[in-house]
């Protein structure tokens, strides 16, 4: 399995609206990226970086697929609805991360 980590930095003054991204965004995630092989998706909310520090992130949402390719060829095939919608939700550039789930 593999596991597609996209994290919005916690920059002072960013806008994001986790409800939006919570519910509507990764519902048309789902709808777009099922017939490429998502399995599940997960929104974690930052919370801190330990020791009083804020958190790196103040949202990561994890999109798990069957297969390493499964990610591109959804995004290639649906780039500019998923893109395109970003906006709605936050003004912050994300860092995604690619992942091979090695334990469960």
């Amino acid at each position: 399995m593999y596991k597609v980590s996209v994290m919005y930095p916690n920059r002072e003054g960013g806008r994001f609206d986790l409800e939006y991204y919570r519910t509507t965004h990764m519902e048309l995630v789902a709808k777009h990226l099922k017939p490429f092989g998502l399995v599940r998706t997960e929104v974690l909310r930052g919370v801190s970086g330990g020791g009083g520090e804020p958190a790196p992130y103040i949202c990561i949402g994890s999109l798990y697929f069957e297969t390493a390719d499964g990610y591109e060829k959804g995004v290639a095939a649906s780039a500019g609805t998923l893109r395109g919608d970003i906006p709605n939700f936050t003004d912050l550039s994300p860092v995604r991360q690619i992942s091979e789930v090695v334990t469960a």
